[in-house]
């Protein structure tokens, strides 16, 4: 605790997830479930606040991060002393939580990580989405780097150079994440996140990925990349395959891909046993449950409850889940899947990339907004986050998407566009993609039954698409037959192309030419 510059902290090191959800429960900080979980508030912050997310601009940093002024806000050297030296100054003679864990598991990879929060429910998070080391591990432990958390700290905007009371800060010079004003614990896991999605490319030549990953019985990995409402989560957890993990991966020079994390942060908005057995049985003892609603005079969540927000979680540890890859690691990959939700009703529900399309792709990130998700979206939005998974990126998206077409040529591995959203006309017309159909494309890929098939082109994007499919209607496979107004479907391809070359303006002058030829024709 000297090191980091704290004095008089009576500090709770390693406690166990039954130590710290006593602790939580003694103090009134939540309540336990009928199900054995703790449910607790994380306050004001309900999810993360990307527009207060920042990055100390050093020698490190000043000619490699990708500073757009959106996602990548520069915070001056001498204003990050300055905050957390009051930050210090705040937890000083506190009683704290600190919690020795590893990020990435792959142990050639592995960063040493020490996080220190005010609050035993954060612990207890760290605890259940980081790599516990073992009691002989733990005996010398140094990190690497620090994530410190004061969630009831609040910044003096005007003296401390942040937007507003709340902040997240990576110093990739002092190894330090600092984050204040918020509770919400996503900001702990995506920090470190970020952190890596710049230390694996720049100093590893590591790349890492915002997908999920599973593993079949032949040893041949699969990735799966995809926005929320996708159905990354859904479609990773196979029966027939382990899983890896379900958010964060790197993909080494030799070719394994890696968990980034111990434990999985899966939204229950609506879940129930039915639609995600998986995730609803991991919701047990040991898992935190955060801003989800209680049913009247009881102890049974309502999950439909969104009156505290859309956004409810839980997190847990990965062994929660009993189909899983022991330990979190894959080899050969032979397969990534890029899943968009497309509510126009436009793109195939599976067509084979190039590798200039996948980068193309990849930079987009695209998946469409229905009416409802968000405040004041009314009808189908397309919605565009780069890499999928663009307030993660410290580096200029083009970089990660070289990467993934270097690795498509030197392993052969196939990329797939999987449109799990609408067909036979857009939202509110069409109907959403039938989900036994997604599964059968896609084990169709992995088999290597797609390999055999007969491909026609998409006149407009261009994307390969097979006239045939296992357990597939063949009418389905080509989106513009599905729909009953032919010249509509042409209207609307164009409409999304249009959308596509309109969002990729910002990333032309840094693509190669194989990058841009892979863009939709209008």
């Amino acid at each position: 605790m000297k090191n980091l510059g704290l004095k008089n902290a009576t500090v709770h090191w390693n406690l166990s997830s039954d130590e710290l959800e006593k602790i939580s429960l003694q103090r009134n900080l939540g309540r336990l479930t009928n199900t054995g979980a703790l449910a607790v508030n994380t306050g004001e912050f309900t999810g993360r606040s990307p527009k207060d997310r920042f990055i100390v601009k050093d020698e490190i940093t000043e000619d490699t991060v990708w500073w757009d002024g959106k996602i990548n806000q520069p915070f001056e050297e001498y204003k990050f002393e300055i905050l957390y030296n009051r930050v210090i100054d705040y937890l000083s003679n506190k009683e704290l939580f600190a919690r020795d864990a590893y990020a990435c598991a792959d142990d050639r990879y592995r960063l040493k990580l020490r996080i220190v929060t005010e609050l035993p429910w954060v612990s207890l998070f760290a605890n259940n989405m980081f790599i516990s080391p073992s009691k002989e591990e733990l005996v010398d432990f140094i990190p690497d780097w620090s994530v410190i958390q004061a969630p009831k700290f609040l910044s003096n905007s005007a003296k401390h150079g942040t937007r507003q009371h709340n902040f997240t800060i990576i110093n990739f010079k002092r190894k330090i994440i600092l984050i204040g004003g918020s509770g919400y614990t996503g900001e702990v896991k995506k920090g470190v996140f970020s952190a890596l999605n710049f230390i694996l490319p720049v100093f590893k030549k590591t790349f890492p990925m915002h997908c999920s990953a599973n593993v079949g019985a032949n040893g041949e990995t699969a990735i799966f990349f995809g926005l929320s409402g996708t159905g990354k989560t859904t479609l990773s957890a196979d029966p027939n395959r382990k899983l890896i993990g379900d958010d964060e991966h790197g993909w080494t020079p030799d070719n394994k891909i890696f968990n980034i994390e111990g434990g999985c942060y899966a939204k229950v908005i609506d879940l129930s046993s039915e639609k995600e057995p998986e995730i609803f049985g991991a919701i047990k003892k040991g898992a935190l449950l955060e801003n989800v609603v209680f049913k009247r005079d009881s102890d049974e969540i309502d999950f439909e409850d969104t009156s505290i927000t859309q956004n409810t979680r839980v997190s847990y540890p990965i062994d929660y889940i009993e189909n899983i890859q022991v330990p979190s690691v894959g080899e050969n990959p032979k397969n990534i899947f890029f899943l968009t939700a497309d509510a126009f009703g436009v793109l195939p529900p599976i067509s084979k990339l190039t590798a200039g399309q996948a980068a193309y792709h990849f930079i987009s990130g695209y998946t469409a907004k229905v009416a409802g998700t968000e405040e004041g979206v009314n009808e189908p939005q397309p919605s565009f986050s780069a890499c999928f998974g663009a307030p993660f990126m410290p580096l200029h998206p083009v970089k990660y998407a070289e990467m993934l077409a270097k690795k498509m040529r030197k392993t052969g591995v196939n990329v797939w566009l999987i449109n799990t959203g609408w067909t036979g006309g857009p939202y509110g017309i069409g109907t959403r993609m039938k989900l036994k159909f997604t599964r059968a494309m896609i084990t169709a890929a992995m088999n290597g039954k797609l390999d055999l098939a007969t491909y026609e082109t998409h006149p407009i994007f261009k994307l390969a698409i097979p006239t045939a499919c296992e357990n597939v209607p063949s009418e389905v496979l080509n989106p513009r037959n599905t729909w009953a107004d032919k010249s509509a479907y042409d209207l609307k391809a164009k409409e999304l192309a249009r959308a596509f070359n309109h969002n990729f303006k910002t990333f032309e002058a840094d693509a190669t030419a194989e990058i841009l030829a892979g863009a939709p024709l209008v």
